[in-house]
């Protein structure tokens, strides 16, 4: 009975479903995460008789035939590419990209990687790095007697000193663009690495190239939709037990068929 295994492929699909969402909820507060959407196909079909063929015995058409699918097989986990919502932090280092694009980030390896999230800080030595303490790129080093610093919406960031009114120019961050954003791979720590899929990094300055501008003193919140998540759990939840149900069904109906006399 290929119902057991039918129902089997729903129960993974749905279980998968379930991951996904339970992962989109617990990042609800991560900065600049955007949502995950699992994705799903139908499995392959048994043909009993294709759809056009001509019937042996009467020599008509069969206008539908009988095409029995085999389940549900996971596609994608597409992420939903969404800007969520800009809340002001005040502090001097907090960057958000008002718009597309992504700061460069360089791995320990000297991998270049990706992240949207801003809340960025200052190493011992006064290099601007990530909350796990990778240089962002280009790098840019605050000196220790600056005041306080500014960072414009074209990236350019400036130090004020108490002994001079004008600012000194340290720097400016570039902002990266993908032709395929969703084809990214997620390494975690909200980075991200460039992928056949998502075809090479685009560098430019932001503000340019269709890439978003960048705002001193505001975060870029999570994407999540609570309300959407809870609402596709419940489905989730109920499409999982419906497919148990099937299985219930179809081990009764094998107990019967040995029960026979």
């Amino acid at each position: 009975m290929r119902a057991l295994k039918i129902a089997a492929t729903g129960m993974s699909a749905q279980q998968m479903r379930v991951e996904v969402i339970s992962n989109n909820l617990s990042n609800m507060s991560t900065t600049g995460y955007n949502a995950r959407r699992a994705e799903f196909a139908d499995l392959h079909y048994q043909q009993y008789a294709r759809a056009g063929s001509v019937n042996a015995s009467t020599g008509a058409v069969l206008p539908t035939g009988i095409q029995l699918g085999l389940g549900v097989r996971p596609t994608a986990v597409s992420v939903h590419l969404s800007e969520g919502a800009l809340s002001a932090t005040n502090g001097d280092l907090d960057l958000a990209i008002d718009g597309s694009g992504y700061l460069e980030v360089a791995l320990p390896s000297g991998q270049m990687a990706y992240t949207r999230d801003g809340g960025l800080k200052r190493s011992a030595e006064g290099l601007v790095v990530t909350s796990d303490g990778h240089a962002v790129s280009p790098e840019i080093v605050i000196p220790a007697d600056a005041r306080s610093i500014s960072i414009n919406a074209e990236g350019e960031v400036f130090a004020y000193f108490t002994d001079a009114a004008a600012g000194q120019l340290l720097g400016q961050f570039s902002v990266a663009g993908f032709t395929n954003a969703k084809g990214l791979e997620a390494i975690g720590s909200n980075l991200f690495l460039a992928t056949e899929a998502s075809g090479p990094p685009v560098v430019s300055t932001a503000g340019q190239d269709g890439l978003g501008t960048l705002r001193q003193g505001y975060l870029e919140g999570s994407s999540v939709d609570a309300v959407r998540e809870i609402t596709e759990l419940i489905e989730a939840q109920r499409g999982y037990e419906l497919n148990a149900k099937v299985i219930t069904a179809a081990d009764q109906m094998l107990g019967a068929t040995t029960q026979v006399r």
